[in-house]
């Protein structure tokens, strides 16, 4: 059986063997394990599982200082930047909590039996229950809060969905601790054998994909990756959601008022925006827009100037270092693991193709625009995005709202005067936007990322100890809407 080792991206050489590639009938053992699991994971309640999530959080700050130095060593994102990842991870397990307790996400509705105007009508009650065991594909860039402990994985089993992972060959030691240390936490809160399962290697992804007891795959990745899952899902009798976060430009708009207030620090931010964690975040600035002129002049010549300040940056493995030298014509100063900060500029009338993709690492690109009409036929030209930024001047009001305008039917989330660099954990937050973005119109971070796990269940006519407590007359501990009226829980 092939093993998987576990590299150290600094030096390009082998650490330890994290663990065995899954074969296909360990896979389906762990599948096996997570649909036993399904329906006692389900009975725990809303109470027993926000217990659980807050247990798992836990778990893991227990483990932070073993936890980091296993992902630094694996990925080379630094201690600092791994203690706030983790730090993060905890934070919205326990979010998912108070998802559970507060149980507005049930989308509980009760329609008593009555006359209506089309005649007779039902009781009929109806909320979200679990679709049942889901796989989880980490992601490389995010080795805790969008891989194994990750915001799929939280909002999961908040959902009452039993978890098996695919771990990231970027960090399997990492995945395998992380899983561990979830499972034995689980146990310990009395949640059932079969709750966490991990597997490795390329075909046990495939197997874990395919397996009938899967009901739903949560993926953060390439979109080459999600088009051979999703064509590995097309091949199962029975088709089931797939929902990928994949590949976003993120554009950003500097306006001339804005460029005329604070160039220089607008430079600077744009430069340490997409060159953090070495340009390897989903969300990262690939292309602005920056007005033609001497206040535009000064934009460019700040963010020039922080990136010739920046030493070439460890890329996540091999691979990504490899493609990112190769696009951009760099050697990484004479190292393969490396990729040097690269800002290139262009005409914003005359965008070659690759401005206008997604580039995995530490480059952007500036596109010059000459008056207000240029710009908005370049906007016209890009991809979805899951994010879209405009920074105004002072009080500026007119083009800032007609580029939200042309910007919202492409894009999960519009930011102002700020960078899409960070994607806070928050009931509001959207994480998303149309293809190539993702493949769905649900987010993967925030309160509402438990809504892809869940599926509507409709009650007809059913004596009251066969429904769910939280349908039944005289249940106030959660929203509910009542014969048509929204009631919150008291």
């Amino acid at each position: 059986m092939t093993t998987v080792p576990s590299i150290d991206p600094r030096t390009g050489k082998t650490v330890e063997i994290a663990a065995k590639e899954t074969g296909t009938a360990r896979v389906d053992e762990i599948c096996a394990a997570a649909l036993a699991a399904a329906g006692p994971l389900e009975e725990m309640g809303r109470d027993g599982r926000a217990a659980l999530l807050d247990d798992l959080a836990t778990a893991l700050e227990e483990h932070r200082e073993r936890i980091v130095a296993v992902a630094d060593r694996e990925t080379a994102l630094g201690a600092a930047r791994l203690n706030g990842e983790l730090t993060r991870t905890c934070y919205q397990l326990r979010l998912f909590g108070e998802v559970l307790r507060d149980g507005g996400y049930l989308e509980a509705a009760v329609d008593h039996a009555g006359d209506t105007p089309m005649g007779p009508r039902p009781d009929l009650r109806r909320m979200l229950v679990p679709v049942g065991p889901v796989a989880v594909f980490g992601a490389s860039n995010f080795p805790l809060a969008f891989s194994v402990p990750g915001g799929d994985t939280a909002s999961a089993i908040a959902a009452g969905s039993p978890v098996v992972l695919k771990a990231h060959h970027s960090h399997p030691a990492t995945s395998q601790l992380c899983c561990e240390i979830l499972a034995a936490a689980a146990a310990k809160a009395g949640a059932p054998a079969g709750t966490f399962g991990i597997v490795h290697g390329l075909r046990a992804g495939a197997d874990l994909a395919a397996h009938p007891a899967i009901r739903a795959v949560g993926f953060t990745g390439s979109v080459a990756g999600a088009k051979a899952l999703l064509a590995v899902i097309e091949k199962r009798p029975e088709p089931i959601p797939f929902y990928g976060e994949l590949s976003s430009l993120n554009p950003v708009v500097v306006t001339p008022a804005a460029a005329a207030d604070r160039a220089g620090r607008i430079g600077a931010e744009f430069a340490a925006s997409f060159t953090l964690g070495a340009g390897q975040f989903c969300t990262k600035p690939g292309l602005a827009f920056v007005p033609a002129g001497p206040d535009g002049d000064a934009v460019v010549a700040a963010a020039q100037a922080a990136i010739a300040e920046m030493a070439p940056m460890v890329m996540l493995n091999a691979g990504i270092a490899a493609a990112y030298q190769h696009s951009t014509a760099t050697d990484g100063g004479g190292d393969a693991r490396r990729g040097t900060p690269m800002l290139f500029t262009a005409e914003a009338g005359d965008l070659p193709p690759e401005a206008t993709g997604e580039r995995f690492g530490p480059v952007s690109v500036i596109a010059r625009y000459t008056g207000e009409e240029d710009l908005l036929a370049a906007i016209a030209t890009l991809p979805p995005s899951l994010t879209a930024t405009v920074h105004r001047g002072p009080g500026e009001t007119a083009l800032p709202a007609e580029l939200a305008r042309r910007f919202r039917p492409h894009t999960g989330r519009l930011i102002f005067d700020g960078y899409p660099t960070g994607v806070a954990v928050a009931w509001a937050q959207h994480h998303g936007g149309p293809w190539p973005a993702t493949n769905t119109q649900h987010t993967s971070v925030g309160a509402t990322a438990i809504r892809r796990f869940l599926r509507p269940v409709t009650w007809q006519d059913a004596p009251t100890d066969l429904l769910p407590a939280e349908l039944r007359d005289g249940y106030d501990s959660i929203p509910r809407r009542i014969d048509g009226v929204f009631r919150a829980r008291l």
